[in-house]
């Protein structure tokens, strides 16, 4: 879904769009050439290999799409830890959506074994439709492998002068985040965006005002320049130049930079703390035979090697030591609010994004 101010930005994105539809079709044909898996698996396929001899087994992972660097580096390095434990070769097919239109494609058929996901509520859909048991929230770190916060990311030098969200509502800046309809890493921006401005109301009057919250993201939307199906894909967007700002994951941003990239990353004093779950979807992994190392891979997401992993990638660790030795590199905004500040995930849904929700209603305009 993309908002256009003018014809000449309207072509440009239609420019960006066939771009990334072609890199997007690479992506799919080339699939994980690191992990040994194969190509991505169409959602609603069991591919032929899913599934366990006792000398080889083949996991099926379904993933966000912010999550993919680290994993496809995690998961070679958690195939030669099985492989000199058990003598077993595990090898991945996996694949990459926004996070709510891939726990629809795994309640609605796709069979995977994994899902590593951006929202708890993604995760709580996979459970209701009785794929895996409600208790997945009870492991480890309550069931989150990663952390992050949402930030703002600037061109070069941030020449307009961004310093948190109310910089957004200002005439003429162009902002950027993906679809909260299919997006969970969207879900996030907007629960920042508002969870902000209940901050903002609160520091000024003494309590929560959720008209001034829905306002102060109102004002936000009215800037939006385009929003797209994944958080992915609107960074995609913004790498080839539409928009002044994105709001995203702090993780996407500090994985640019270090990878060459002249983007500023803002950190508002007023955000939110993200949590990404992971968890076995117990009735898929049972029907190929791979219980086993479905488990067994869900836990090396929690261990310290691959927390150290995501941490290279952007992502705030879960387990202690590691978030400790990397502390300096993420600092905590003085703001930083969890999703039990908006209530929790049951009234966020209610509220937000619910058919008559304060999201759809800045949507329409009301």
């Amino acid at each position: 879904m993309t908002y256009s101010s003018s014809g000449a930005g309207a072509g440009f994105r239609a420019h960006w769009r066939a771009l990334a539809l072609l890199a997007s079709l690479a992506a799919l044909l080339a699939g994980c050439a690191g992990c040994g898996g194969g190509a991505e698996s169409p959602s609603g396929t069991v591919p032929a290999a899913a599934s366990a001899d006792g000398k080889s087994a083949t996991l099926v992972v379904g993933a966000y799409s912010v999550a993919k660097d680290a994993l496809q580096e995690l998961m070679p390095l958690f195939r030669q830890e099985w492989l000199a434990k058990t003598g077993q070769d595990v090898r991945f097919q996996e694949s990459y959506e926004a996070s709510g239109t891939q726990a629809r494609s795994i309640v609605g058929g796709f069979k995977a074994d994994v899902a590593v996901l951006s929202l708890e509520g993604d995760m709580d859909k996979i459970a209701k439709a009785g794929l895996m048991d409600a208790s997945w929230k009870k492991g480890t770190d309550g069931g989150m492998v990663t952390r992050s916060i949402v930030v703002m990311g600037t061109r070069k030098g941030n020449p307009l002068g961004i310093r948190d969200f109310e910089d957004l509502t200002r005439r003429g800046v162009k902002v950027l985040y993906p679809n909260p309809q299919v997006s969970g890493g969207a879900q996030w921006d907007i629960n920042a965006i508002y969870g902000a401005g209940l901050k903002k109301s609160e520091a000024e009057t003494g309590t929560k005002d959720p008209e001034a919250a829905k306002r102060f993201l109102a004002a936000v939307h009215r800037n939006i320049e385009s929003m797209d199906k994944s958080g992915r894909a609107s960074m995609a967007a913004f790498e080839y130049g539409v928009g002044d700002v994105i709001v995203t994951y702090e993780n996407e941003i500090l994985a640019r930079q270090a990878q060459g990239v002249d983007y500023e990353i803002v950190r508002p004093e007023r955000t939110i703390l993200i949590e990404n779950p992971a968890a076995v979807v117990e009735r898929n992994a049972k029907e190929h035979g791979v219980t086993e190392v479905a488990q067994a891979f869900v836990a090396y997401l929690h261990s310290a090697a691959a927390q150290e992993v995501f941490a290279k990638h952007g992502f705030r660790p879960v387990e202690m030591t590691v978030a400790a030795r990397w502390k300096d590199r993420f600092p905590e905004p003085a703001g930083l609010f969890g999703i039990d500040y908006l209530g929790g995930w049951k009234e966020v849904k209610n509220t937000l994004y619910s058919k008559r929700g304060i999201w759809y209603q800045v949507l329409a305009g009301k």
